[in-house]
């Protein structure tokens, strides 16, 4: 057996399924670095030590796009909070694992959504060079609630980490943090469909909102996500009108003024519902497309005071 040839015990195993030579070398520092010895075989990362801290559920198993690029850095810092101290093998794969089950690639995009969600918060978070307890608070039953205990307190941790990288970074050379983030926002953009897109600002403007307001430099730098996220920031102005009960805020939330006509109200709606569809979110899981169900009520919510208000259909 291939286990045979190690002199120290086997405590994980982390399948990723990874050709490229250079990815491997990376990661392999990452890993040798924050967790334990490492050896690497076609692929396969072997953990020879046991590791001390802790891999959440709510993020184990295939890590799909996270791992590589600017995410993949970031994530680095947190592997060691993110391995269970566990004798149990962890199988992260694109392949059959040893009971013939195939890992999905779905919830490979769930774990970097999940991922990239913490790491955009922590930006939008430190907005305004404070930690504010509600938004934090947000977060953290956000997880509770979708992932349990064990998941808010990992959540927790890695956002906290964030926060400290930030601060050692940015001691370093001025804006280095926020151009690491604006290169997450492109790889995320270049490996998430728009409807996904739109559900992580969304929670980004759920966050920014925890207080009751939303500062000026917060819209700012939601505005800024959505820029390198390729999207616009009239999806920013969009989503900070949904949940609003007045007429002004419903025109807002179709993106337009009222003095479109009849025509226009209708094709803007149409516009908005094919964008923010719940089955567009399909794959991130069953959390996520409630959350994407509730901005799509509020949508239709919309729509129906500006169509009550016109005598429409």
């Amino acid at each position: 057996m291939f286990y045979s040839q190690f002199s120290v015990p086997l405590h994980k195993v982390l399948h990723l399924g990874i050709k490229n030579k250079w990815i491997c070398f990376v990661l392999r520092s990452i890993f040798r670095t924050f967790v334990g010895d490492i050896c690497v075989r076609h692929g396969t990362f072997f953990l020879l030590k046991r590791s001390i801290m802790g891999i959440g559920k709510w993020i184990g198993g295939f890590l799909g796009y996270m791992v590589g690029g600017p995410l993949g850095a970031l994530a680095g810092f947190f592997i060691g909070k993110l391995l269970d101290a566990t004798t149990e093998p962890v199988v992260i794969s694109n392949e059959q694992n040893d009971y013939g089950r195939e890992t999905s690639y779905d919830e490979g995009q769930r774990n970097s959504f999940l991922f990239s969600l913490l790491v955009l918060a922590s930006y939008i978070i430190r907005a305004d060079n404070r930690i504010m307890h509600s938004e934090m608070e947000f977060v953290r039953q956000w997880l509770r609630q979708n992932f349990g205990a064990e998941a808010q307190r990992q959540g927790n941790e890695i956002l906290l980490g964030l926060f400290e990288e930030q601060k050692r970074m940015e001691a370093a050379r001025p804006g280095s943090y926020r151009q690491a983030i604006w290169d997450c926002c492109r790889q995320i953009a270049a490996n998430t469909n728009y409807g996904e897109r739109l559900q992580l600002l969304n929670f980004l403007v759920l966050i920014a909102q925890a207080d009751g307001s939303v500062a000026d430099i917060e819209i700012s730098h939601l505005k800024e996500v959505a820029q390198h996220l390729r999207m616009s920031a009239g999806d920013v102005d969009s989503m900070l009108n949904l949940g609003h009960d007045d007429l002004e805020s419903a025109y807002k939330v179709l993106g337009i003024t009222p003095n479109a006509t009849d025509s226009e109200v209708k094709a803007a709606y149409r516009k908005m519902a094919l964008k923010h569809h719940p089955d567009r979110v399909a794959t991130l899981g069953e959390d996520v497309r409630r959350a994407a169900e509730k901005k799509f009520q509020e949508l239709n919510e919309a729509k129906e005071r500006i169509y009550k208000a016109r005598g429409l259909n």
